[in-house]
């Protein structure tokens, strides 16, 4: 399941993303934000994404390349946009670490890098 929704305001876009980030969903997605005019000021909430398959991290790294700023305020979507290397701007968010091995998450007052 999946569901994207972009909100357009004065200040810029939200694209908000829930579910799977997977196959044509992502191509969904990429087409939502394609059909009117890319705000300069894109921000794409991650937060509930459960998953992103190898076609949504294209996606990812494709709106990363429009300038959008991340959201990622929940373990896995923290850990992927950290993977991809995505500019995250989370206040007092989780950031996804490892810890011998294992994927663990900690508060991150100072933003997800």
């Amino acid at each position: 399941m999946f569901r994207a929704e972009l909100n357009q305001s004065a200040e810029g876009s939200i694209l908000k993303m829930e579910g799977r980030l997977v196959g044509d969903w992502a191509n969904e997605a990429k087409a939502l934000v394609t059909r009117g005019p890319i705000s300069k000021r894109l921000i794409v909430d991650l937060t509930e994404v459960s998953y992103v398959d190898a076609v949504g991290e294209q996606v990812l790294t494709w709106l990363s390349s429009l300038g959008a700023r991340f959201v990622a305020k929940a373990v896995y979507s923290a850990a992927t946009c950290k993977r991809l290397r995505l500019p995250v701007n989370n206040d007092g968010a989780m950031k996804a670490t490892r810890y011998q091995g294992v994927l663990i998450a900690q508060r991150d007052d100072n933003h997800v890098r």
